[in-house]
């Protein structure tokens, strides 16, 4: 089970918000962002939640999702044309409740971003999906990267929905409770080199 609870909502008004982020935003992210949002959208949670995502690297602003990338959410029925890379700017941690990092180094520079005041808002992807470890970096690899990647993702996006959704509807505290989350966790996995990709 993962050890944090994840952070309430800035403003219980608005959706909660929740940013994907990688190194260059053309990999590892947007993926993420895709897949979370779909299963947000089966489980009817898309209007309660908004999902985005960027990079913390500048390499690739404004450049669509790297191909191989869309190449392997397209396998699967999904549609990631529409996506143009971001790098990740201080003054968007006021807007979003929660940021999920693809791996530690990526982790590490997010929280010098934000310093004390939202460490507890930046959080590593795998760990909130009940895993550890990184979600290795795809960028220059095979097409069985990617899909490797996509496996992780998928793994772990119905665990973080059920986390989302039980913070934001919490079950009754004397009923009979709410499942834990189950399914697969997200594997540990070694860290990637960083090279510019996502």
């Amino acid at each position: 089970m993962p050890s944090a609870p994840l952070p309430p909502p800035r403003d219980p008004a608005l959706p909660y918000r929740v940013c994907l982020v990688c190194l260059g935003n053309i990999c590892r992210s947007p993926m993420a962002e895709t897949v979370l949002r779909d299963g947000l959208a089966r489980a009817g949670l898309d209007g309660a939640v908004e999902v985005d995502s960027a990079g913390t690297g500048d390499w690739h602003v404004g450049a669509p999702m790297n191909p191989s990338a869309r190449a392997a959410l397209a396998r699967r029925g999904y549609d990631g044309s529409a996506h143009r890379a971001r790098q990740y700017e201080r003054s968007w941690l006021a807007r979003h409740d929660l940021l999920l990092a693809m791996d530690a180094s990526n982790l590490a520079t997010l929280r010098r971003l934000a310093g004390a005041a939202d460490g507890a808002r930046i959080r590593l992807f795998a760990e909130v999906a009940g895993g550890d470890g990184d979600i290795p970096d795809p960028y220059g690899g095979s097409a069985a990267d990617f899909d490797h990647v996509l496996d992780l993702l998928a793994a772990a996006t119905p665990l973080i929905v059920d986390r989302l959704a039980q913070l934001l509807d919490p079950p009754a505290p004397h009923g009979s409770g709410a499942a834990g989350p189950s399914g697969p966790a997200v594997p540990g996995a070694s860290p990637s080199d960083p090279g510019a990709g996502g």
